[in-house]
């Protein structure tokens, strides 16, 4: 009782605890923890992400919105804590991959929304370059590259094709488009994700930087050779004098101005989402599997120092980089299992989420129906809509629910299968989060069908966890990762029950109609 006083409050003589925060800047919310060096939340603050669609397919966030948000589940997960905000180590910040802004340099007013990661406004763009003969042309030179010299740097470029998802054609359209980018790109414009626009206003305008892993993840940076890409850049006539320095991902960028939350606080990291949370996971040896089931899915696997580019549908990352370790991972990602999930919800298939697994094992299969997802694996149709087949008579809600559910667990087979094909590196434990992962119907057929054990951790929001990792590493409140690993907590452990040929006659009806759902 005693200590409890103590720590809560701050001017009773005794020396203030410490503790750090994880805000999670994600898809649909905003959510800050406040961790105790047990990494036991002490306080927490959620607020919904409000995101707009000024015409079909766009999909923006309006910065002023976000910064009061930010700021404010910040002040009250400090506030439900019971504590004072000198008595905060460090912060780190975790943000949604891919969305940006761009800004005037000398006024810092932006010139548009943020642009979202699911936006679909260079459709056309996109589209157009991929039929283009110069791409045809960088291939051709770039396979020849790698043919002579067998360097792997040389692979990626050659197979490159663009997707809505990626910032570079997003960005190549704002500068098409934009009067005011335009007119300011010689020397005036900023460019940033997430992160990098929020340790700007956090400071003041005076730190304008980004890690490691959200630079990566935008695909403009050569993660190779770690630098902005000259060559992506000169191609889509984009300025480079626009990107932000890159630091490390565990790093003291600086502290907020002291305006913002009373007193001054240490900004520790900045990590892009699915990477902080593998570091919240503890997946920090090569072949570590970190599976995500949110929004989207995605699966990423630790390659250590090793670079590994392929063709098909992963892509290489860095993971993050502290001091002289740079960690690289590769990823798969699978689009709109959460956003099925939600829909399902919106049209009354179900009144709680928590009922689906429920309904789903209440009957012995799907009476062969099948629900084909918006996107594929690859992501590479963007107009394909979502859709169900084999719809009878005697279909009910618990068959369509059982479909939608399906088809995440027989995704992730399909990627699983491409990260074995691919991946030369032995594959270790596998460790799910995310909200789909408290699906337990889910979770057990995806470890049938791929035959191996997957831990869910008790811990909740794994991106807000590793950030605050990553942000105590740099201050010192945690010394090392052997002390992350002891404070690491498994809430459940899935192992295969059912032999993976049991869902044969189920899969190949799905793969079937997933083969022919784009001639529709």
């Amino acid at each position: 009782m005693l200590q409890l006083l103590t720590d809560s409050c701050p001017d009773s003589g005794a020396a203030p605890a410490r503790y750090v925060l994880g805000v999670d800047v994600g898809s649909t919310v905003v959510k800050c923890h406040v961790y105790d060096r047990a990494a036991a939340v002490r306080g927490s603050s959620c607020r919904k992400v409000e995101s707009l669609s000024p015409r079909p397919g766009w999909v923006e966030l309006d910065p002023e919105v976000l910064w009061s948000q930010f700021t404010g589940v910040v002040k009250e997960a400090v506030q439900s804590a019971g504590l004072h905000m000198r008595q905060i180590a460090g912060l780190g910040i975790s943000t949604q991959r891919g969305t940006f802004i761009t800004w005037h340099k000398r006024t810092g007013k932006p010139f548009h929304n943020f642009i979202s990661w699911q936006d679909l406004r260079s459709t056309d763009l996109v589209n157009s370059w991929n039929k283009s003969l110069l791409l045809k042309v960088i291939h051709a030179i770039f396979t020849v590259l790698h043919f002579l010299t067998g360097n792997d740097r040389y692979l990626a470029p050659s197979f490159l094709t663009f997707s809505t998802h990626q910032t570079s054609m997003k960005l190549s359209w704002v500068f098409k488009n934009i009067h005011e980018v335009k007119a300011a790109r010689k020397n005036n414009c900023c460019f940033g994700t997430v992160d990098t626009w929020l340790l700007y206003r956090l400071t003041k305008g005076s730190v304008y930087a980004t890690d490691y892993s959200n630079a990566s993840s935008t695909g403009i940076f050569e993660p190779f050779m770690k630098c902005w890409n000259p060559t992506l850049c000169n191609l889509l006539s984009i300025p480079m004098s626009i990107y932000p320095p890159v630091k490390d991902t565990s790093f003291n960028f600086g502290s907020t101005d002291s305006e913002i939350f009373g007193v001054p606080i240490p900004i520790m990291a900045l990590v892009a989402d699915q990477q902080s949370a593998m570091f919240g996971e503890c997946c920090f040896h090569p072949g570590d599997v970190k599976l995500t089931m949110g929004t989207g899915g995605f699966w990423n696997v630790n390659t250590g120092e090793h670079l590994f580019a392929s063709r098909g549908s992963l892509y290489p990352l860095i993971g993050w980089k502290i001091g002289e370790e740079v960690v690289y991972l590769t990823e798969g990602s699978i689009s709109d299992i959460g956003t099925a999930i939600k829909w399902a919800l919106d049209i009354e298939l179900f009144t709680d989420v928590n009922e689906t697994a429920e309904m789903a094992q209440s009957i012995s299969d799907s009476q062969s129906v099948c629900f084909i997802p918006g996107l594929q694996v690859s992501g590479d149709d963007p107009y394909l809509c979502a859709s169900f087949t084999g719809l009878k008579p005697s279909t009910n809600r618990n068959h369509l629910v059982r479909a939608i559910l399906e088809s995440v667990a027989f995704r992730n087979k399909l990627l699983y299968d491409i990260i074995v094909k691919k991946v030369h590196i032995p594959l270790r434990t596998i460790r799910a989060d995310g909200g789909v992962s408290n699906n337990s119907f889910i979770m057990q057929m995806t470890s049938d069908l791929i035959n191996k054990k997957i831990e869910k951790p008790a811990n909740v929001d794994m991106s807000s966890l590793g950030a605050a990792f990553l942000a105590g590493l740099a201050s010192g409140f945690w010394t090392d990762k052997k002390q992350l690993k002891k404070l690491r907590r498994v809430e459940a452990v899935f192992e295969p029950q059912k032999d993976s040929e049991e869902y044969r006659p189920a899969m190949d009806a799905w793969l079937q109609a997933m083969k022919h759902s784009p001639h529709w």
